[in-house]
């Protein structure tokens, strides 16, 4: 691990490291191992492995899961993502993906299928039905998918286009990397 400060300022008075700007063949060889060898933490690792292997589970209930099926087509590819095959079983997933309206009549099956998956799970509300309830402001949709499950990534538009729900992924993977915690971590911690 590099030294973030050289060794000459953590009080080290050999003569060598008071020698005014000349590193040794010793120090040299030291910091082209560093910039070959990748070093990391443990933390660092394991976001990579979750960033790179996470298994969508599809809620589609509406217009956007036409959408949502397109980013497995040649054209999106979403194995680049390490996200080639959608989960039937919500017990093999760690990624829900709610696309379209849901209904009173779907929250208990979604609420099921989210208690199902494995931890650390996460949320994308695809559409303005999922986000918002969209147009439709009546009795019979829920007005957003947060009031059933902590949703982690809100990806806009009546229906989204596949590239848009690719930058919502790219943008989930950001933050799973940033070492954001999944939300219903942050809904437990603020109640």
């Amino acid at each position: 691990m590099a030294l973030e400060r050289p060794l000459r300022e953590h009080g080290l008075k050999s003569e060598r490291l008071l020698w005014p700007n000349k590193a040794s063949k010793f120090e040299d060889e030291v910091n082209d191992l560093e910039q070959k060898v990748g070093l990391t933490t443990l933390a660092k690792a394991v976001a990579w492995a979750q960033t790179n292997s996470m298994w969508p589970d599809t809620f589609g209930l509406a217009c956007c899961a036409i959408e949502m099926m397109s980013i497995v087509s040649s054209r999106y590819d979403i194995a680049r993502f390490g996200m080639e095959p959608f989960r039937g079983s919500p017990r093999q997933a760690d990624l829900l993906i709610v696309s379209g309206r849901v209904s009173h009549k779907m929250a208990a099956p979604l609420r099921q299928i989210y208690d199902q998956m494995l931890e650390p799970k996460w949320v994308i509300a695809m559409g303005a039905c999922a986000s918002s309830g969209g147009m439709f402001n009546n009795y019979a949709i829920v007005q957003s998918v947060d009031k059933i499950v902590p949703v982690d990534i809100y990806v806009p538009g009546c229906p989204p286009r596949p590239e848009q729900l690719i930058e919502g992924i790219v943008r989930l993977h950001e933050a799973v990397k940033a070492g954001v915690p999944p939300a219903y971590s942050i809904r437990s911690v603020a109640s």
